[in-house]
C-alpha cells in the first residue's frame, strides 16, 4: 500500500463550539476535503463526471473520535483507498494532530448514474488510477 494522501488543516473559529472544541461533524468535512483533494491529485477535479453521467456519492461512514481538536490546532487529514470494488471504494481516513490520531473512519463511496442514482461501474481510467494508489 502506498502512503496515504495528506491534507493540512487549520482549525478556525467557525469549526468550533462555544468552548473552542471542534464540532464533531467538522471531522467529516475534513475527511471530505482530503478525499476530494486525493481525487484531484489523481486528475479528477470534481466528484461528478458529467460527461459520463456519473456521480461519486457517500454511501456510509463509520467514525471513531479519540481526542478533541481545538481552535487553532494544526491537523492533517489523510485518505487512502482501503477497498476498491467495481462500483465504489472504501476510504480509510484519519485526522492527526502531530503524531496522534484524534479521529479515524471508513467512508464508503459509490459510483452512481446521474439520471437514476443507481450504482454503476467506475470508469476504467478512474478504477485504474485508484488501483494504482492502493
Amino acid at each position: 500500500m502506498t502512503e496515504p494522501f495528506t491534507l493540512p488543516i487549520r482549525v478556525y473559529i467557525e469549526d468550533t463550539d462555544a468552548g473552542g472544541i471542534v464540532y464533531y461533524v467538522n471531522y467529516l468535512k475534513y475527511m471530505e476535503r482530503a478525499r476530494t483533494e486525493f481525487m484531484r491529485s489523481l486528475g479528477y477535479d470534481k466528484p461528478a463526471m458529467p460527461q459520463q453521467g456519473l456521480l461519486l456519492v457517500v454511501h456510509s461512514a463509520e467514525i471513531q473520535y479519540r481526542r478533541s481538536a481545538w481552535l487553532d490546532d494544526s491537523l492533517r487529514a489523510t485518505a487512502a483507498v482501503g477497498k476498491l470494488g467495481r462500483a465504489g471504494m472504501t476510504f480509510e481516513q484519519k485526522i492527526w494532530r502531530d503524531d496522534e490520531i484524534i479521529c479515524e473512519g471508513a467512508v464508503k463511496v459509490a459510483c452512481v448514474a446521474d439520471d437514476n442514482r443507481r450504482p454503476c461501474a467506475l470508469p476504467k481510467p478512474i478504477y485504474s488510477a485508484l488501483k494504482a494508489a492502493c
